[in-house]
């Protein structure tokens, strides 16, 4: 008769303190928040882990939105208020919402979905922004648009999303909500429930979900991340297993079936790459075109290469006669 293994512990993630967290997991070990300044950094000052911040971020966003927008109508002069009274014959309006819009700032979107409660969805532009032939949906939360920022035409835009000064969101872009953009990026992707911090880059097709790119991180063309096993999409939402992930000879369940990637300061993912949900690359790992990236842990100062012909993978037959 066999013995029987005894089942593996699992740690929930969520309930540890943060000196329980591993280092593999800590926000320390991938991004350098005294070199390079990130505006949201209470996300991860108030979680205990990458894994945790990247659940929390819609939270964030939200309570951020609410009350830097509050503030920022008290404070500013010189403002226009626009609203679907007053927006103009060649706007498609459904809805209500209120667009703030500073000093030197221009709001021309394509359309805007609004509330149908009563309310009104808000949307703040600081000064020098150009807002231009995109679509715009705060029916669910509000957005906020930093000084300087472009979002070109044929852009699509939802809140609850913050994007940072100086940023250009490419025609094409698509921000699905829950969306955390800092100063500098450039975003031409489909992206949800992601943090990108200041100069970060996904300036391609391709998507990024429930996902965190430090500092100058950058995706290279159709580079893409997978958030959720090939597997628990058979499942119905309510069914799905969390992820769950081995450090150091222990097993940690993250607290959701999805995450994506997290991309510490400085990383580069070459075009065409693919990462597996639950892949963390450490600073300055760079993957090079045409890599999977599998579920794990990388770097930092590693290239991650592939050579298929150097070392066998590609397989090789005979061309059968047509």
């Amino acid at each position: 008769m066999k013995r029987q293994d005894m089942a593996e512990e699992v740690l929930n993630l969520r309930d540890l303190a943060k000196n329980e967290v591993p280092e593999e997991l800590k926000a320390s070990t991938y991004f350098d928040f005294k070199t390079h300044p990130f505006k949201h950094q209470d996300l991860f000052d108030q979680t205990n882990s990458v894994c945790q911040a990247i659940r929390k971020i819609g939270e964030y966003t939200k309570s951020w939105l609410e009350k830097t927008i509050k503030q920022g109508r008290a404070d500013q002069r010189n403002v226009k208020i626009i609203t679907p009274d007053n927006i103009g014959p060649y706007v498609h309006v459904r809805g209500s919402f209120e667009a703030v819009v500073c000093e030197n700032a221009v709001f021309e979107p394509r359309s805007v979905v609004g509330r149908k409660d009563g309310k009104a969805g808000l949307i703040f532009l600081e000064s020098g922004v150009q807002l231009i032939g995109c679509d715009l949906y705060v029916d669910k939360d509000h957005i906020f648009v930093g000084a300087g920022t472009t979002i070109e035409a044929g852009a699509g835009v939802k809140g609850p999303t913050i994007i940072g000064k100086n940023c250009e969101i490419r025609q094409g872009a698509y921000l699905r909500g829950d969306c955390i953009l800092g100063d500098g990026c450039t975003i031409r992707g489909e992206m949800k429930n992601t943090v990108l911090m200041d100069k970060a880059n996904f300036p391609h097709p391709s998507y990024l979900g429930d996902s965190i790119c430090g500092y100058m991180a950058h995706f290279g063309n159709q580079a893409t991340t997978a958030n959720l096993g090939i597997y628990e999409g058979l499942r119905d939402n309510d069914k799905r297993h969390n992820l769950k992930i081995r450090v150091g000879g222990k097993v940690y369940d993250t607290g959701s079936p999805k995450m994506g990637v997290c991309m510490g300061d400085y990383c580069q993912v070459g075009c065409n790459c693919a990462t597996d949900p639950g892949t963390f690359l450490r600073p300055y790992t760079i993957a090079y075109t045409l890599t999977r990236i599998t579920k794990g842990f990388y770097g930092p100062n590693e290239v991650l290469k592939n050579k298929p012909m150097e070392h066998g993978v590609v397989e090789r037959v005979p061309l059968r006669t047509l």
